[in-house]
């Protein structure tokens, strides 16, 4: 487990191991698996071989050395985050924490919000907090943001995100949210955050709870959506009455809460947690959102569900809920040329294949367009996918002369 905390980052509060975990049912309770690090979540050569290190008394600088090694195999900043998303000045200069993809969202990264209360296992960011600067999206330029999202009109929201935005106290996070109140074509202000999950506390017991409740009414007086993306893994971190106190809390405020999650294996990969966590979700008056796929970075061999299987999964929740819990969409896919949801497995001209569309897209044209991908039961990750009906490329990739994608022409249909 120290081999795979030296790679991966590890952390993990009071509050999650006192209330959140099942000791008696660990290593398998879900929420463990959840935080703390597996032996098997790295490749075994490379786990022995920092193994051996730390028994040698081997040191920091060769730790360092050996986990930097492994992490560079670990695909560290995924879906053209670090090349493709990052926004650049008028003299061509990056602009630091901020990353721009679809043209409605701008995502910034507040500097001092680039921790969470704990470390999930799983966490396609987790590049952001293992201590290589070049790794880390991070920004406390608040002036910066302000100006680009003025000089840029077709920007409807901001998301904070981390790391974990409320992380910060009310006094940091307002400096950051306050200036962009301003801005008359911004529609939303969204907040990534899975302390309901991690840490209650802030929004009922903590000094600035209500501080920190003040300022979000003050979002939603301006005439602003606040959307507070809140991140729940499993229906156990619901079940703690300090956790349904801040969900009350925070939706007093007139904030909507929206919930994801990716679908990982050991963790949540099964239809009846989700129906679960979806039904509790609104109940509590929360808004199930998205079931992401395990992203292709980090361990995501260890964590991944292929495709077919995780549309099943979601499928055996979806038709068990109400519809007032059909909101969400997935297994959904953020990939470098966008959000790829997966609507199913059919047979078309005796071929079968998946069904797809995107909910977003780098490119506009694609967005809500169903295409077709052959089928392929190990498939676990967009790029594992192959075109299917005789197109010769899928509907993003640059086509051969002559060559059709997958796309649907409704016309033909």
């Amino acid at each position: 487990m120290q081999a795979v905390a030296t790679v991966l980052p590890f952390r993990v509060n009071s509050y999650v191991v006192d209330e959140l975990i099942d000791w008696d049912a660990a290593p398998d309770d879900p929420i463990y698996r959840l935080v703390f690090p597996q032996a098997d979540m790295l490749p075994q050569d490379d786990v022995s071989r920092i193994s051996d290190l730390l028994r040698s008394g081997a040191s920091r600088k060769e730790l360092n050395e050996a986990a930097n090694q492994v992490r560079a195999r670990l695909n560290p900043h995924p879906a053209g985050q670090m090349d493709l998303n990052v926004p650049k000045t008028g003299n061509e200069e990056p602009i630091p924490g901020v990353q721009h993809k679809y043209k409605e969202t701008v995502l910034f990264f507040p500097k001092q919000g680039q921790t969470c209360h704990a470390y999930c296992t799983y966490c396609f960011r987790w590049a952001q907090f293992v201590g290589d600067a070049d790794l880390k999206f991070a920004s406390s330029e608040i002036d910066q943001l302000v100006e680009y999202v003025r000089s840029h009109p077709e920007v409807t929201s901001v998301l904070f995100t981390g790391g974990d935005p409320m992380i910060m106290g009310e006094g940091v996070i307002s400096k950051y949210i306050e200036p962009l109140l301003e801005i008359e074509h911004l529609e939303a202000i969204r907040i990534g955050t899975k302390a309901l999950a991690y840490w209650p506390q802030r929004f009922v017991t903590d000094p600035d709870a209500d501080d920190t409740l003040r300022l979000f009414e003050k979002v939603v007086a301006s005439g602003k959506n606040l959307a507070f993306m809140a991140h729940f893994s499993h229906p156990n971190e619901m079940r703690p009455e300090l956790v349904q106190e801040a969900v009350r809390r925070v939706r007093s405020t007139g904030a909507v809460i929206r919930t994801q999650a990716p679908l990982i294996r050991t963790i949540n990969d099964d239809p009846a947690v989700w129906e679960s966590m979806w039904r509790t979700h609104v109940r509590h008056g929360m808004v199930p959102y998205y079931m992401f796929v395990e992203r292709d970075t980090g361990p995501q061999d260890y964590f991944a569900v292929p495709l077919a299987e995780a549309y099943e999964i979601f499928r055996g929740a979806y038709q068990k809920v109400s519809g007032l819990a059909r909101t969400v969409r997935g297994p959904s896919m953020s990939a470098t040329p966008g959000k790829v949801c997966v609507d199913g497995v059919t047979e078309v001209a005796g071929e079968k294949v998946f069904v797809l569309h995107f909910i977003q897209a780098r490119d506009p044209e694609l967005v809500g367009r169903p295409f077709f991908a052959e089928y392929d039961e190990k498939a676990a990750w967009l790029f594992d996918l192959k075109p299917a009906l005789g197109a010769t490329h899928l509907p993003w990739e640059v086509p051969p002369t002559g060559g059709t994608d997958g796309l649907v022409d409704p016309t033909r249909l």
